[in-house]
């Protein structure tokens, strides 16, 4: 990985330090992402991180429809290369629960999208795709791109802490971990990216909401070839429950995650709730345990490593205070249940880095960044919220299995109830259907990744109309629409003879505001231009409709606007919807003029 070029000096001699705008702490998901946005709108930073090197372990893995969104937009390349690098197809589409990787299963639930009752529904929301792509492998090409885009990263640098009470600067101490040197980085910004032990968040003192602990588990990553097993077994994650064994307090049960296809794997096991946190089994005992979950002792097996971790259920009231801004797991700490925790860190260097590039620009108020925590902060609480009833959503399965009998002999006479032609029999099979298929809500959860609204000042609601109501389950289904605050609707678009089809969020997007208008609505564009004059920020115009610049492919486009062929949606930076008019209306230049005002805080 590129190392910065930007030398730390030694301070001790009094006021020789660095000074930069933007200093990122926290080199993962959140903080690269935030560096590579920053980067791509032209302003230069430093990205440092205590760790030697990029994740070394495969920690998030599954990129979800809104997160590759945002990594299309910040390059369409990037996208490619996530898209060569992961597994989109059916290595991703199935999870399963059973007694041992090579035993008797137990169901199987199809997962991101590969539902083919629902797949439909997935493909119509986004013009992105559902990977499954290890936190080991993002990283560095997150990390290349912000190097090369004027964030490098300098590793084995730790944040100490910061001193802000100097008006308008803030003086941050960080360690020079190989040369064990202190020194100091004056900065305009800090962001605290520093994952859920932040140092930053505990040293400004952010509110956070606690609520108990789900529990302890233990990461252990393998190699094992189980490329013998699979041709039955496609799929990326798999629950190993045993009701008729005894198992260790360390692994009560376990989720065997693919990580590459089929020779890596990451083995999360979960402690029982007897179990004391502080236990850590040998690695004897632990290799003994995967052999238990394979179900196959004569697969060579090596242990790369074992980490142990807290199931939290921790998220901060308030993301922000000054010029210091918070994101990622630092600001929302949960399980890995429905692939949000990497999505979310995306998205929140998203929804800011718009906001700082406006500020610093000189196209909007500083009262703009307010709106970052008003609007992530309930996306974070809904995320974790969402998270953890997934992994208690599990339970119904336990049940159904007699899993949490507290003997062997209960368990396994349980268990035999679903063999039984008697209506105990019944009933526990039609029990285990449905603790299996209510999974959807974490597997197929697409109401839960796509249907963010936000609520603030950033967005403009006069005139806008009625705002819809949510669906009928807003955990599995989005429904799409224009109203101010909530995502673009992708439809595809073409020319009348036929190019390459674009998204309608291809065409937003790219760090600047974006006016989709139809036939009649002329008069938007010539405001646009008025409004640009006066106000200097750049407006993308493009017409939609018959004869016009682009025509919707499949026609979705003229009723997924919700306006009048003469009205008009107004697209923020981060393809969110901004405003929207019904139709013409007049004066149009001094209407678009004091939306624009409104929502920059002008």
């Amino acid at each position: 990985m590129a190392q910065s070029n930007l030398p730390l000096r030694d301070n001790t001699s009094g006021d020789d330090s660095l000074e930069l705008t933007f200093l990122i702490v926290g080199a993962g998901p959140a903080g690269a992402t935030l560096g590579c946005y920053l980067g791509k709108y032209g302003f230069k930073g430093l990205i440092i991180s205590s760790a030697p090197s990029s994740a070394n372990t495969p920690r998030a893995h599954i990129i979800n429809q809104p997160a590759m969104e945002c990594i299309r937009d910040l390059d369409p390349d990037m996208e490619k290369e996530f898209m060569r690098n992961g597994y989109a197809g059916p290595e991703k589409g199935m999870t399963r629960w059973c007694e041992t990787m090579n035993g008797r299963e137990f169901g199987r639930i199809t997962s991101w999208g590969s539902d083919l009752q629902r797949g439909g529904e997935f493909k119509m929301s986004s013009p992105c795709s559902h990977l499954e792509l290890p936190q080991t492998l993002t990283e560095p090409i997150l990390l290349r791109y912000a190097s090369q885009h004027g964030f490098p990263c300098r590793f084995r640098t730790q944040f100490v802490s910061f001193d802000d009470s100097t008006a308008g600067a803030i003086v941050v101490t960080v360690r020079d971990m190989i040369f064990d040197k202190l020194y100091t980085i004056k900065t305009k910004y800090l962001f605290g990216a520093d994952g859920a032990k932040s140092a930053i968040v505990r040293q400004l003192g952010l509110p956070m909401a606690v609520q108990p602990s789900q529990g302890i588990a233990l990461n252990v990553l393998i190699r094992a070839d189980l490329s013998h097993l699979m041709k039955n077994r496609v799929g990326n994650l798999h629950y190993v429950i045993r009701p008729d064994a005894e198992y260790p307090d360390f692994a009560w049960w376990s989720i065997v995650r693919m990580v590459k296809p089929w020779h890596e794997w990451l083995i999360i096991m979960m402690y029982k709730p007897t179990c004391p946190a502080e236990f850590m089994p040998t690695l004897e005992q632990v290799k003994s345990q995967i052999y238990e979950v394979i179900g196959d002792q004569s697969v060579p097996v090596e242990i790369n490593r074992v980490d142990k971790w807290i199931i939290n259920e921790t998220v901060a009231e308030v993301y922000s205070k000054g010029n210091i801004y918070c994101l990622g797991d630092a600001v929302h700490r949960h399980p890995p249940m429905n692939g949000l925790g990497a999505n979310t860190c995306t998205q929140d260097a998203a929804n800011l880095a718009w906001k700082l590039n406006m500020v610093e620009k000189g196209l909007a108020g500083p009262a703009l960044l307010e709106s970052y925590t008003v609007e992530r902060q309930p996306v974070g609480a809904g995320v974790v919220a969402r998270a953890n009833a997934s992994l208690r959503e599990h339970k119904p399965i336990f049940d159904a299995l007699g899993f949490l009998k507290p003997s062997l002999e209960e368990r396994k006479k349980e268990l035999g109830v679903l063999e039984e032609g008697s209506e105990s029999g019944r009933a526990r099979r039609r029990e285990l259907m449905r603790a299996i298929n209510y999974t959807s809500h974490e597997f197929l959860a697409l109401g839960s990744d796509m249907s963010q609204r936000y609520k603030s000042s950033a967005v403009f609601l006069e005139g806008s109309g009625d705002e819809p109501p949510l669906p009928s389950n807003s955990v599995l289904n989005y429904e799409p629409h224009t109203f101010p605050g909530m995502r673009l609707p992708h439809a595809w678009l073409n020319t009348a003879i036929p190019q390459e089809q674009v998204s309608t969020l291809d065409l937003a997007g790219n760090g600047r505001f974006t006016l989709f208008i139809g036939h009649g609505g002329e008069a938007w564009r010539n405001a646009a231009r008025s409004v640009e004059q006066a106000l200097k920020v750049t407006i993308a115009v493009y017409s939609i409709g018959y004869g016009l610049e682009y025509e919707a492919v499949f026609n979705d486009w003229y009723r997924l606007r919700e306006v009048e062929e003469s009205g008009c949606v107004l697209v923020r930076p981060d393809n969110f919807i901004a405003w929207r008019s019904q139709s013409i209306v007049n004066g149009t230049a001094s209407v678009l003029e004091r939306v624009f005002k409104s929502i920059l805080a002008l």
